[in-house]
């Protein structure tokens, strides 16, 4: 049996709880909607599973639940947040909100957070620009879980990148990609499951290749030197230029004292695709093209597609099915509210 749960249902008990411990009602939507949406498009890792460790993290106080975002503009296009430890979610969707409406001014706009906590996917901000007609990019560092290459040790963090642009007849493209070959919240629902991983994905504490989840001590660079320098351009943008922490020197997720603050950056850009080309031409083009790549001949027995294909596929069937739980997870949200148990659903 799986436990799959009503999106719609799941999302507002879940702002019910955070609303009872007092956090204000931008971040417990935004934290929610973006935990739903990333669950929905079947990116586990960063939905709803997570909800749990946000809850500790708002009792323990390393969340606040009242911040004061205070945006400081440097330039007509750019501009550098303080987020006072907010959700991540609620910073994020704020800035990149800030960098929309300059965007639409001047053509192209940044904006750098500082002070900020871990912000789920990056999807969740860059949809917002390509629901604006605009092209989004989204950025984070995370705490260093990323072997250096040629290293034992690991410096950068999952470090993702996300670009989004909108289409004639379908959602945004999105490429929303670790520069990891996989997030460490993946070892950890493997750890859960208690399933064997990849070689390819992890490495112990001696910098060798593991198949066990518990073993696993950091996380191959997506394309081995290339995903590393691309994980170090991520951080240069997240935390040197912005002033913030670089990923190295941020406290772990999981393993810190969970009331302990963390001080995550990110990093916003977008471009209004007005002020370069007409808007429908460049959506039509962008659908040609998608189209094209999906009908080229398959070299095996997968269809060929373009990224968030299989994302757009898994939401359109958690819409209507519910989403998946394991029932470890399913154990913590039935002892945060036992509410929760009125929306389960079991199928074979």
């Amino acid at each position: 049996m799986s436990i799959r749960l009503d999106s719609t249902k799941l999302s507002e008990i879940m702002k019910a709880v955070l609303k009872n411990k007092d956090v204000n009602t931008d971040s417990l939507n935004h934290c929610v909607d973006s935990l739903i949406q990333t669950s929905l498009r079947g990116v586990d890792s960063h939905g709803i599973n997570l909800f749990p460790h946000y809850c500790r993290a708002v009792d323990s106080g390393r969340i606040n639940k009242h911040p004061q975002l205070k945006i400081k503009s440097t330039a007509p296009s750019s501009a550098i947040m303080n987020a006072d430890d907010a959700f991540g979610h609620h910073a994020g969707a704020v800035a990149i909100d800030y960098a929309i409406e300059k965007a639409k001014e001047t053509g192209m706009a940044a904006i750098g957070v500082i002070d900020s906590t871990h912000f789920g996917a990056a999807a969740y901000f860059a949809f917002r620009a390509a629901e604006k007609d605009c092209i989004g990019w989204a950025f984070t560092n995370a705490d260093a879980l990323v072997k250096a290459h040629n290293s034992k040790e690991a410096f950068f963090g999952t470090n993702p990148i996300c670009f989004t642009a909108p289409m004639a007849n379908e959602g945004p493209f999105c490429l929303d990609m670790a520069t990891s070959t996989v997030s460490w919240n993946k070892i950890k629902n493997y750890r859960v499951a208690n399933k064997q991983i990849p070689i390819e994905w992890a490495f112990d504490v001696e910098g060798r290749p593991v198949t066990n989840p518990h073993d696993a001590r950091s996380l191959r660079p997506a394309g081995d030197y290339k995903g590393f320098g691309l994980g170090m351009m991520v951080d240069i943008l997240c935390a040197i230029l912005t002033g913030g922490i670089i990923s190295k020197d941020l406290l772990p997720m999981f393993t810190s004292p969970i009331e302990a603050r963390r001080k995550i950056s990110h990093f916003f850009m977008v471009m209004d695709i007005s002020k370069f080309t007409d808007v429908q031409s460049f959506k039509n083009n962008l659908q040609i093209m998608a189209d094209r790549i999906r009908k080229l001949p398959k070299s095996g027995e997968e269809e060929v597609m373009v990224a968030g294909d299989p994302e757009k596929k898994t939401f359109a069937k958690r819409i209507k099915e519910g989403i998946p739980i394991e029932k470890s997870v399913w154990k913590e949200f039935l002892e945060i509210s036992p509410e929760f148990e009125t929306i389960r659903r079991s199928d074979h």
